[in-house]
């Protein structure tokens, strides 16, 4: 009977301690937040005189994040990744794709679309805290960190008096575009925000006689993965 109570323990024992050395095992092994997706509100800000929005501007973002955990409990982390992204920014600054190109704000013309998007290849980097663990998928979340973004394509559109109008690979834009970045929320959802940097147009671009040195910033959800 003590030989069976012995068994007993002995294997309730053996079966707990494989079960934390697997859990330490999935400790230290385990990362987060690998995958993301964001959807966003593109503004405008430090717009020229003159200058305004109109419509809604929007932004996708998909992309990796390598997970770089830099503490035992490993919730605190370095995220290093790869994404894309496009942007679209709806505005009353007509692009002429002439040479030089040329840019001319729009004032008592008739016109239903005006607008340039960027498709852009994005580099993040992140420093991120959070209250998860191997076995929790529902935490709190703050990353903040840097984006760099190198333009791979662009366009503008207009429709309006005297013609339609569209141009791809506009000359105008920087080339590379960089902001701080700042995510927070509870599990699911996620509130975002970019703020850039840099100018979205190079210093010689201008519109009636000024400098366009306008930034982007754009707000909304980012989902993580994985």
């Amino acid at each position: 009977m003590r030989f069976r109570v012995f068994l007993f323990l002995f294997g309730n024992f053996v079966g707990a301690y494989a079960q934390s050395n697997k859990a330490a095992e999935l400790d230290s092994l385990y990362r987060e937040d690998q995958i993301y997706i964001g959807v966003t509100y593109n503004a405008l800000v430090n717009l020229p005189s003159g200058v305004s929005q109109n419509s809604f501007s929007t932004g996708f973002h998909l992309g990796v994040i390598r997970d770089f955990p830099i503490n035992k409990r490993r919730n605190v982390a370095i995220g290093l990744g790869l994404g894309y992204s496009i942007n679209t920014f709806n505005q009353n600054i007509r692009i002429s794709s002439t040479t030089p190109t040329t840019y001319t704000i729009l004032e008592d013309i008739n016109y239903s679309k005006n607008n340039f998007s960027q498709h852009l290849l994005e580099v993040p980097l992140e420093f991120r805290w959070r209250t998860s663990n191997s076995e929790t998928y529902k935490f709190w979340r703050v990353y903040t960190g840097v984006k760099m973004g190198y333009l791979l394509a662009s366009k503008s559109v207009y429709n309006g008096e005297p013609g339609n109008e569209t141009h791809r690979g506009l000359k105008g834009l920087n080339t590379w575009q960089y902001g701080l970045t700042l995510s927070v929320g509870y599990n699911t959802w996620n509130g975002y925000i970019y703020y850039g940097l840099n100018p979205i147009f190079d210093s010689i671009s201008s519109t009636n006689a000024q400098s366009i040195e306008m930034n982007a910033l754009k707000i909304g959800l980012i989902f993580y993965l994985l």
